[in-house]
């Protein structure tokens, strides 16, 4: 099952592109070296690379804090899951609530993802980073319900192994010349199809095949989406790095939740590929 989806690249930036590729074309373009340097070409080319130096290593300080807010959600999420199955609140919480309170806690969960996508440009960058926190800590709410289908050992090495796997596709996503930013729409689309197949197979043919070959689709898929929102965070901050470090830490939460949910989606799809069930 996927848990948390948000609309990809709905994020709600008002100078967001139509096209994910085109954040390439609209980076702020720097100039440096004007006519005070015309009369040393080469003192001026010192310049130049210089402030371009400056501005990559302001791009790759940015690129980290979004990986580094992902990073917590992600130990939010753990420590949240891992309280939730020792103190058996999820257990009571679906006792209590049944099919209604599991459909409704759901329906929170996705609604402050998109919330926060569509409302990131007139909120505090502080308030956003709360409301990813406490996203995240709902997420291992419900993540905690793992802990009674599959054993501890499992879950570890899907964990190691996505961890792995995560780290790979972001090396190169940030590495190959291969643009991702094009497919952006493709695999939006595989998303939704994805989710809806799910959902039939899961009615009418329910079944172990049936949830190997979702989960396999799944994980493939979703290491496109880690590709493409590894390039994607690299262009967002190349777009808005201009604009202060308001905008900086606002982009860096939304950068951070999209590589959030695809971290927590192929954990879940490693999980149901090669977990023991209890």
């Amino acid at each position: 099952m996927t848990f948390g989806q948000q609309p990809r690249n709905g994020s709600g930036f008002n100078q967001q592109p139509q096209s994910p590729y085109q954040y390439d074309q609209q980076a702020p373009q720097y100039q440096y070296g004007g006519q005070q340097y015309a009369y040393a070409p080469n003192g001026g080319a010192a310049i130049d690379a210089q402030a371009a130096y400056s501005y990559e290593e302001a791009q790759r300080v940015s690129v980290t804090r979004a990986y580094g807010e992902m990073t917590i959600g992600l130990v939010i999420t753990a420590v949240v899951a891992v309280l939730a199955q020792m103190s058996g609140a999820y257990v009571a919480f679906v006792q209590s609530t049944g099919l209604v309170g599991f459909i409704l806690f759901a329906i929170v969960q996705v609604g402050l993802a998109v919330y926060l996508g569509a409302r990131i440009m007139k909120i505090k960058a502080g308030t956003a980073r709360v409301m990813f926190y406490v996203y995240a800590a709902l997420m291992g709410f419900t993540l905690s319900s793992i802990f009674m289908v599959y054993d501890l050992g499992s879950i570890a090495v899907a964990l190691g192994l996505c961890a792995v796997f995560f780290l790979a596709l972001t090396m190169f996503g940030m590495t190959t010349k291969i643009n991702m930013l094009k497919a952006g729409p493709i695999l939006l689309i595989g998303l939704v199809v994805l989710i809806v197949a799910e959902l039939v197979l899961m009615l009418l043919f329910p079944g172990d095949t049936t949830l190997m070959i979702v989960s396999a689709i799944g994980l493939v898929l979703f290491a496109a989406m880690t590709v493409h929102d590894a390039q994607q965070t690299r262009a967002i901050f190349a777009q808005y790095q201009s604009q202060g470090p308001e905008m900086v830490k606002k982009v860096s939460v939304v950068c951070a939740l999209n590589l959030y949910l695809d971290f927590v989606n192929i954990f879940l799809y490693i999980l149901e590929l090669l977990g023991n069930r209890d």
